[in-house]
């Protein structure tokens, strides 16, 4: 595996391997890897000829009170990690080699971008698409790969891509749990024990929701109210962010579940803001 620093060494890189017409997979990462991340790592592996994984923390997509100072990061551990997995090219570079001084161009899907994760972190998905078309650009990977956990940062990239016209190819994970049902994250170590224990009711609130739409229930707000009583049992320490369901690509706000739609929602514990999702099933129809 090659392990490389600069915008520089990364276009000599993809030009070799456009040289002898290999295809390219990029995994986009913020690093401190866990199984979700080997997932992608393996799946990627599986589409092209040489597999490339971006290791980066991008600043831009974090407002001024957020996590990035005090990120999870371990480039060492990562290292051994992305190797192991057979990690053609191991990106790694340095915000000011991302980013001029002088940056001012940014890439958004702006009406998407406002939803569900979006309200409370406004920049988020401007910094997303950009640092992600920067790298679809640097390495003319054929295909990327990203999880389902991230499901606004799926749907948001997949309308970039088509409105812009990238030749690119972008491939979806299921999202990697604990036994316990909690999506894997890079910051569920921010959480403490009673955290940690009471966290894994976010996915089964959202299950509960999926079983009562196969039970006949399709009203979103019955659903959503149905999770809320669930969780104030069951997640006593957590302070929500949103719970919405809506419409798998558009993102946009579903009052009825006639066809399969995505329940999403973000929790507050501790220091920790916990993200998930489930695809609600279509329901029968009688």
């Amino acid at each position: 595996m090659i392990t490389i620093h600069t915008k520089e060494e990364l276009k000599s890189i993809t030009r070799t391997w456009q040289n002898e017409r290999a295809s390219v997979c990029l995994v986009p990462t913020m690093g401190y890897y866990h199984a979700g991340h080997e997932d992608l790592m393996r799946y990627g592996r599986t589409l092209a000829d040489r597999l490339i994984v971006s290791l980066f923390v991008n600043p831009t997509q974090f407002s001024p009170s957020e996590d990035l100072d005090s990120y999870p990061r371990d480039h060492k551990r990562d290292t051994a990690i992305a190797e192991a997995l057979g990690v053609d090219a191991l990106f790694i570079p340095e915000p000011s080699d991302m980013y001029a001084n002088d940056h001012a161009t940014w890439v958004e899907v702006p009406e998407m971008g406002k939803l569900l994760c979006g309200a409370a972190r406004p920049i988020h998905f401007r910094g997303v698409c950009t640092v992600c078309l920067k790298l679809f650009l640097l390495t003319k990977a054929n295909y990327a790969v990203f999880g389902e956990k991230d499901w606004q940062q799926q749907a948001i990239l997949r309308r970039m891509v088509r409105d812009l016209d990238v030749d690119i190819s972008l491939h979806t994970r299921p999202t990697v749990r604990e036994s316990d049902g909690l999506a894997l994250s890079s910051r569920n170590v921010y959480l403490g024990s009673v955290e940690r224990q009471e966290a894994p009711h976010i996915f089964k609130g959202l299950s509960l929701a999926s079983s009562l739409v196969t039970q006949g229930e399709t009203n979103a707000a019955c659903l959503r109210d149905s999770v809320l009583q669930y969780w104030a049992k069951t997640i006593p320490h957590g302070r929500l962010d949103y719970l919405s369901v809506v419409d798998p690509e558009s993102l946009a706000p579903l009052t009825e579940v006639t066809s399969p739609a995505i329940m999403a929602c973000a929790i507050r514990l501790g220091t920790a803001r916990l993200i998930d999702n489930i695809l609600l099933p279509a329901p029968k129809r009688t």
